[in-house]
């Protein structure tokens, strides 16, 4: 009776208070409380509840307390701004961060001028990821002179400007080489538009057809419509105009276009824009009247502040003494320039000679040249305006005449013929007739030869969806008759310098997990040196075992398991969650016959992956902590 009572009484009174955590039971004259606190503080009173009831030395506190919830660690992460000014640094940074070696890196940078420093440290563990994410945001702050970059243990945001469409694909490039495996990085790189000086526009009509020798835009809008212009012109193929800076006109997708139709309606002939000049020539096959039909109209269209100057061609008289000309070559391999033909006298000539060679190297210009006093004005002027275009292609001829200037050749890059445009076109003004027949090799383009990671990744993926990389039956060497595929992939890889690449390596479910796994690692291993050996930089490139834990087809069958046994390339940073679909990839099943989540064909579960096999810090396999019994030979293994 004293027991029950006792219990009742106590069980109530806990109740009551809310401490229906606490558990009462009654040995004789004893009472032992037991249960969980939420806290000390409820300890504390459910013990002086009790003690209310019954005399304190009856009781027998077996509570124990919940352990205190840790603290959540805060957001860390640093905004790098860099800019002509400096380097600012804010942020959070955990323990053990080496907070000098950034501001170290910053300092460097403008040495000036002090980065300014807003970190702040707080007291607890850096998270994972977090030194991988700084070490590349130092290496982003050093690449990009106008820059914020985000650092987190998450990922690196980098918003910066390049001066070029060129320079900024060489950010990109560099930036995704650099960025380490896993870490996410979202990077946004724009480039300023170029300012044009002049504004030129050359639209030329002849036997050849009607073609751009060169193209301006202010906007997306002009250009559309001067494009369209030029198709009704009859101009095919891939037409393109470069937007740009320091139009002189808002109206000069009006006038541009009106020109080009002017010039449609006579039939044949050039309309050159040098800003808001125009010069109109004529073609040899035009009429006096459709020539004043269409300039009449063109005068009428154009707005005011545009001057137009429009002319028939005019004969030259032949000469006595022979042919006025100057003329310059440009070889291809010596990229040496043959100065011959007409110049005024001694002083011109020298000072000829002197920019041939300012522009084409003092050893790779040769002179021979006449002196003839009775040159035309302006002779000395239209030869360095043609040695300036000259000097803009790789290889090329130059041909000075009175009525005209003539550049032909072939260039690396694309804008090559927009530049001699509007060179002659600035430095003959106005009224001056030239001609330009520019070709672009892309075997010359410093750029075009540089093939972006996925680019090297495309090619790769290419070959293996011909056909795979086979090994003999239970070995990890690769079959003879796979030769000619690696043969394939590494000429699908040439000029991929130091691209990061992951070779994994995949098994059928048959046999035990961990000599799947080991199997697969050393047949990805296989690959890179037989990759090596081909001449194959190999510098970027990993190879990784995945044994049976990511299979692609059902391994309840024949084909299924043969599917499943593969080599796949894939990028190493290629964001989380993103698997680039290579080699094999290619007979995963269809949306609309796609396989129930968590289940193969069969319906049966999907295995979880065991991993990649576990590597050393420098990326090196480590063996097995234990000796593995090498697989049985299996039928098509």
């Amino acid at each position: 009776l004293v027991e029950a009572r006792t219990a009742e009484v106590i069980r109530t009174l806990m109740l009551a208070n809310g401490h229906s955590w606490a558990q009462v039971r009654t040995d004789g004259l004893l009472v032992n409380l037991t249960g969980t606190a939420p806290s000390e503080a409820q300890r504390f009173a459910a013990v002086n509840l009790a003690g209310s009831a019954v005399d304190s030395g009856r009781l027998r506190d077996m509570f124990d307390v919940a352990p205190a919830k840790v603290v959540a660690a805060p957001r860390f992460s640093i905004e790098v701004l860099r800019n002509d000014d400096g380097v600012q640094l804010i942020g959070l940074l955990p323990d053990g961060t080496d907070r000098a070696a950034l501001t170290r890196a910053a300092a460097a940078l403008t040495p000036a001028k002090a980065p300014m420093d807003m970190l702040e440290t707080a007291s607890y563990p850096a998270p994972e990821g977090w030194q991988d994410a700084v070490s590349f945001g130092i290496t982003a702050l050093q690449l990009l002179p106008r820059s914020k970059i985000s650092i987190a243990a998450d990922g690196v945001t980098i918003v910066a400007i390049a001066g070029s469409d060129t320079e900024k694909r060489q950010f990109e490039a560099s930036l995704a080489r650099a960025a380490p495996r896993g870490l996410k990085v979202s990077t946004t790189i724009s480039a300023p538009r170029p300012v044009l000086t002049p504004f030129t526009l050359r639209f030329v009509i002849d036997g050849r057809g009607a073609r751009f020798d060169a193209c301006s835009a202010d906007s997306d809008t002009a250009r559309d419509t001067i494009l369209q212009a030029a198709t009704a012109a009859g101009a095919k193929g891939d037409l393109s105009c470069t937007i740009g800076m320091g139009v002189p006109s808002p109206s000069w997708a009006e006038a541009t276009s009106a020109s080009i139709h002017a010039l449609a309606a006579i039939g044949a002939g050039t309309v050159t824009f040098s800003d808001a000049d125009i010069t109109l020539l004529a073609g040899d096959t035009v009429t006096q009247a459709s020539f004043d039909r269409a300039v009449g109209e063109l005068r009428a269209a154009l707005p005011d502040v545009f001057s137009l100057d429009a002319k028939m061609p005019e004969k030259a008289a032949a000469a006595a003494k022979g042919p006025i000309t100057f003329t310059a070559t440009l070889d291809a391999k010596t990229h040496r320039a043959e100065l011959r033909g007409r110049l005024v006298d001694d002083r011109m000539q020298g000072a000829v000679a002197s920019f041939a060679k300012a522009r084409f190297g003092i050893s790779h210009v040769y002179v021979a040249t006449i002196l003839d006093p009775t040159l035309p004005d302006g002779w000395t002027e239209r030869v360095l305006a043609g040695l300036q275009a000259l000097a803009e292609l790789d290889s090329g001829s130059l041909l000075v005449r009175p009525d005209t200037v003539e550049v032909s050749g072939v260039s690396g890059l694309k804008t090559a013929s927009d530049t001699i445009s509007q060179v002659l076109s600035e430095r003959l003004g106005q009224g001056q007739t030239f001609k330009v027949d520019v070709s672009y090799d892309k075997a010359l383009d410093p750029m075009a030869g540089l093939p972006t990671p996925q680019e090297c990744l495309d090619r790769v993926q290419a070959v293996l969806t011909q056909k795979k990389i086979t090994f003999d039956p239970g070995s990890t060497e690769i079959d003879t008759a796979s030769g000619a595929v690696m043969d394939a992939v590494a000429q699908a890889l040439k000029n991929c310098t130091g691209v990061k690449l992951e070779i994994g390596g995949h098994t059928d479910a048959q046999g035990s997990a961990q000599g799947n796994l080991a199997l697969s690692q050393a047949r990805a291993e296989a690959v890179l040196v037989a990759l090596q050996g081909r001449q194959v930089d190999v510098s970027g490139m990993r190879a990784t075992g995945y044994g049976e834990g990511v299979p692609i087809a059902d391994n309840g069958t024949d084909t299924g398991r043969e599917t499943n046994r593969r080599i796949e390339f894939t990028l190493r940073n290629a964001p989380a969650g993103v698997v680039p679909k290579s080699g094999l990839n290619a007979f995963l099943p269809p949306a609309d016959k796609a396989v129930p989540a968590g289940s193969f064909a069969t319906g049966t579960p999907a295995p979880t992956p065991p991993g990649p096999v576990e590597t050393a810090t420098d990326g090196s396999p480590l063996a097995p902590p234990q000796m593995t019994v090498k697989p049985r030979v299996r039928p098509g293994k």
